[in-house]
């Protein structure tokens, strides 16, 4: 390393001189090659996809490729390096397809909506769209610098009035529909108002359908939606003045935006009712090609368990139910554990606290119902996951007492923070023998533990210890569980000592067995402005009136103040006023929905980021169609099954779907759910929205900090020797130390691409982006290793061009076999790597090329291998690609191909290596020609030295050749 110092950020040497010979392929040259080349592909429109029909149709091959990036969000801080790593790699992947003479549709759009653009019209008074509008342009800017090859006419964002029209008319059809369990299927409401006018379905209640008021079938309509309201446990943030997803708060109970206090809190939300999908959504999982991980978490997520639900009579005279999945543990239940919000909490809590309670169960309250206020309030910010973290337990009890159905003993109440209303019945019966988090609340509390499962070395009498220092969670048999009621599981394994249970549970009727899940409904409102408003009205009794199609879009007003109604941050009993509630003449609105011109309400809310990006890639097939959201026929084309393809039980949906893991759940949980309901109703051919899907990994970098810890900008420092140093505003240098993190304005470690294209080339950065490693791992950022990116490029340059004079150096040549038999297994490497997503050893293998040929050809390499290079550099570098082809004399464009094809003659090995075994033992090699009979192959092998010293003139008793493998002798 030079005294001067090497810039981290360019990895150049500080003081050189830059003596570049006038032709050579350099950062000028290559910005010039690439805007040149991306002008012309507009104008010929190279990348643009044709539909079977509507306004983008043409000429479809059957071949079809539909590649597809996750959504991005417009950010306002732009892109860094990390971003661009799965766009780039969809590019490559899109464009080895198209020039192997697929349709491919790759485009990309933008979920626009979001919180961060309404919270900076608070503080501005900007509009959302404006600072929407000019982040979506400089993202534009940058990714289009890249040279992806999108289909530019396909672009959406979930913003666009045109595309939040149909997200709208998707929530309508999802709201006009109820899940018809006996068919496993969603059907139209209409089909259910039909079935209760004429008496085939009865209504809830044994009511006659014609006698209901509008609003009681309206309440019985929202029992059977897949739309309706509920009274619902939100994330309440007075802060923000929204409800927050569980996604948008930190873990100590925080809004993730502007760190404000969350609270928990009931409010009256819509929901949609993706739980009656769980199974479908869990079975057709093993449809997809999807990462075992990502399906891990989609299962656990949906969580479904088989068990029973188990009623402990009170007395209250109200039972209280749980679902547990272990009914072979009732006799180690000792208690009892209620969620704070729980609908039976305040009908159970005792006037007094009984004689002899324990004091640790009190809370030091002077009665139940204090402690329960007292201990309720304590939770009240606490979220979800703060609630299930592994900690000291906290809890208070009831006063009053449960029955255990198995044994008839009485079991103290309690409510406390692990037990959440949002799985199960929000009532657990507690077996502390056996669960880790029971166990540390018996422990605290001084409750009693009973074992009720024995491992399998102790036997399965009751010999087993009594006394445990720790929950036993392993397997084995049950004890101490047997009644004078028939129902004895002693010495059983768990699955028959649960059905044993199940069923004198159910001859009793203390319970049932049944399924549970941990899914639970989704909540489908905000309280803010920037997002899609609902296309509901409300009449003067509050109920509900879906808006026709002829009145979509519903257009968000213009608003000046943008802000909720201001609250105290602390405050967890302020209520909800959505910002749009201050527009006044849009809330209140005179509509005629078929009884006339009535006064109606808007709704208020607006529907979650998710929403848009539920659906979006069926909008990319038909981006144009004023008339439906997607045709048939191009859905069809582009998503439909396609079992000739891909089996008899192929799902259809999008080919290849590249993005983070991050969205392994929720997004693709929720798209999958509005998918499957199109489904149903008949609008679209695919079962799932997207058949396979890839996870690319992550590109971190060094970050640098001075001996304050904090960050200084990392492209400010020099490396000197093993030693970093940062010259800071006052001049003063100082040395800093180094780690490694995530990239991002944080760390002030970030580098955008803007920087690498204008000192390397957008070729550069896409070839070193693809070399740096797999493309689902994950791997360092080090700008000063682009420069290799960049010389190999102007080695494939100088294959072709004269540094000095810009003349042509290819050559007019028949091959040697030696490079016949390296291009064509180049060739058949590269096409390999590329279809299988292996663009960092495709790359490498171009390099072994490359230098092959700059060696083997010092004054001129043959066209014959040069060209066949260019082209299956195209994916990786397509401007510099399309440049040589261009100087090497073909007028068409290689945008679609042709891709090389490999001559088989060549891919054959010359020779073969045989490992000679005898007895058993390897003891020798020997070399053949490819083609050798097993004749020859032995002969060869018997007069081999070692092997001739080893038989000492013996006649082996048997020699057996495995062609293309080994050679065994048996003396």
């Amino acid at each position: 390393m030079s005294d001067s110092g090497t810039n981290t950020r360019t990895g150049t040497d500080t003081s050189a001189r830059d003596l570049t010979p006038q032709f050579r392929y350099t950062a000028e040259l290559a910005g010039e090659i690439e805007r040149r080349w991306q002008e012309r592909w507009n104008e010929l429109g190279s990348f643009h996809a044709p539909n079977p029909t509507g306004p983008l149709a043409g000429d479809v091959p059957e071949d079809k490729l539909f590649v597809l990036d996750m959504f991005p969000y417009p950010s306002g801080a732009g892109l860094h390096v990390g971003h661009p790593l799965g766009f780039i790699a969809t590019d490559v992947y899109a464009r080895y397809h198209r020039m192997r003479g697929h349709n491919v549709l790759h485009t990309m759009g933008f979920d626009s909506f979001g919180l961060p653009a309404e919270q900076y019209a608070v503080q501005t008074g900007t509009h959302p769209r404006t600072t929407t509008e000019a982040n979506i342009e400089r993202y534009l800017a940058q990714i289009r610098r890249l040279g992806l090859g999108h289909d530019e006419r396909r672009r959406v964002a979930t913003t666009d009035t045109d595309f939040y029209h149909w997200t709208q008319w998707i929530f309508l059809q999802i709201y006009n529909s109820w899940y018809d369990g006996e068919l496993g299927r969603a059907r139209s409401i209409g089909e259910l108002i039909a079935e209760f006018e004429s008496g085939a379905r009865a209504v809830p209640g044994g009511r006659d359908w014609a006698e209901l008021t509008r609003a009681e079938r309206d309440a019985v309509l929202e029992e059977f939606r897949l739309v309706y309201h509920s009274n619902a446990q939100v994330n309440w943030c007075p802060g923000l003045g929204t409800v927050l997803a569980n996604e948008e708060v930190t873990a100590d109970g925080r809004s993730e935006r502007g760190n404000f206090p969350v609270f928990r809190k009931e409010l009256k939300q819509w929901m949609m009712r993706i739980t009656t999908y769980a199974d479908r959504l869990l079975d057709d999982l093993d449809l997809l090609d999807w990462p075992d991980k990502v399906k891990t978490m989609q299962r656990n997520w949906i969580g479904r368990s088989r068990g029973a639900n188990v009623e402990f009579a009170t007395d209250s005279g109200r039972d209280i139910e749980v679902f547990t999945t272990r009914p072979d543990t009732l006799f180690g239940a000792t208690y009892m554990v209620l969620a704070p919000e729980h609908e039976l909490v305040d009908t159970l809590i005792s006037a007094e606290w009984p004689t002899g309670t324990d004091a640790r169960w009190t809370g030091g309250a002077a009665s139940p119902a204090e402690a329960v206020a007292k201990y309720r309030a304590s939770i009240a910010s606490k979220t979800d996951l703060e609630r299930q973290e592994n900690k000291e337990k906290t809890g208070v009890f009831l006063g009053s007492f449960a029955t255990n159905p198995v044994n008839g003993h009485k079991i103290p109440v309690f409510i406390a923070d692990y037990v959440l209303t949002g799985y199960g019945t929000g009532a657990i019966m507690a077996v502390p023998a056996h669960d880790v988090r029971d166990f540390e609340f018996a422990t605290t509390f001084g409750l009693e533990i009973v074992r009720v499962i024995a491992a399998d070395t102790e036997g399965s009498d009751t010999s087993a210890p009594e006394t445990l220092d720790a929950a036993f969670t392993g397997d084995g048999v049950g004890i101490n569980s047997a009644n004078d009621s028939g129902l004895n599981i002693n010495g059983l394994r768990v699955d028959e000592a649960k059905t044993r249970a199940i069923s004198w549970l159910e001859e009793q009727g203390r319970g049932k067995g049944t399924v549970q899940y941990k899914l639970r409904d989704w909540l489908f409102a905000r309280q803010r402005y920037w997002g899609e408003p609902f296309p509901i009205v409300y009449d003067e009794d509050g109920v509900t009136y879906a808006l026709p199609d002829s009145m979509l879009p519903v257009e968000l007003p213009d608003l000046t103040d943008y802000a909720p109604v201001t609250f105290d941050p602390d405050d967890a009993n302020s209520e909800p006023s959505p910002p749009l509630a201050k527009a006044t003449d849009w809330v209140n609105v005179e509509l005629d929905l078929g009884d006339g011109l009535k006064t109606y309400r808007r709704d208020t809310n607006v529907m979650p980021q998710w929403a848009g990006s539920s659906w979006y890639q069926l909008r990319y097939i038909d981006p144009t169609n004023q008339d439906e959201f997607c045709a048939k026929d191009n859905e069809a084309y582009w998503v439909g099954p396609r079992p000739e393809i891909h089996g008899p039980h192929d799902p259809g949906g999008i080919d290849l779907y590249v993005g983070g893991v991050e969205h392994a759940v929720l997004h693709l949980l929720y798209a999958r759910f509005w998918h499957k309901v199109l489904h149903d109703l008949g609008h679209v051919s695919s079962v799932e929205p997207y058949r396979r899907l890839f996870n690319q990994g992550y590109i971190q970098a060094f970050a640098y900090t001075d001996s304050r810890g904090v960050y200084v900008p990392a492209d400010e420092v020099e490396e000197k020797g093993d030693k970093f140093f940062w010259t800071g505003p006052d001049g003063q240098t100082v040395e800093v130390n180094q780690e490694y993190g995530k990239m991002g304005k944080s760390l002030k470690n970030s580098v955008t691409p803007d920087e690498i294209a204008e000192d390397f080339g957008a070729d550069t950065l896409r070839v070193y982006e693809m070399s740096m490693g797999p493309l689902d791992a994950s791997r360092p950022w080090a700008t000063k290793d682009v420069i290799g990116a960049h010389r190999f490029l102007q080695r494939v340059w100088r294959l072709v061009i004269d540094e000095e004079s810009g003349a042509m150096k290819v050559v007019e040549r028949e091959l040697d076999e030696t490079t016949l038999r390296v291009v064509n297994r180049t060739i058949a490497g590269v096409d390999e790597e590329y279809a299988s997503l292996r663009m960092n050893t495709a790359g490498a293998k171009l390099i072994e090329l490359t230098n092959h040929l700059t060696k083997a050809y010092p004054n001129g390499a043959p066209r014959s291998a040069v060209e066949p290079l260019v082209l299956m550099m195209a994916p990786l570098a397509p401007h510099v690609a399309e440049e040589l082809w261009s100087r090497l004399g073909h007028e068409t464009p290689l945008a679609h191909g042709p891709f090389p094809t490999a001559d088989e003659r060549w891919l054959a090995d010359e020779t073969l290596e045989y490992p000679i075994q005898v007895n058993g033992k390897v003891r020798g090699r020997i070399n053949v020609p490819a083609d050798s009979s097993r004749e020859h192959v032995e002969q060869v092998a018997l007069a081999d030295d070692k092997i001739a010293t080893l038989i000492e003139g013996k006649t082996p008793r048997k020699v057996i050749v495995v062609p293309g493998k080994m050679v065994n002798i048996v003396l």
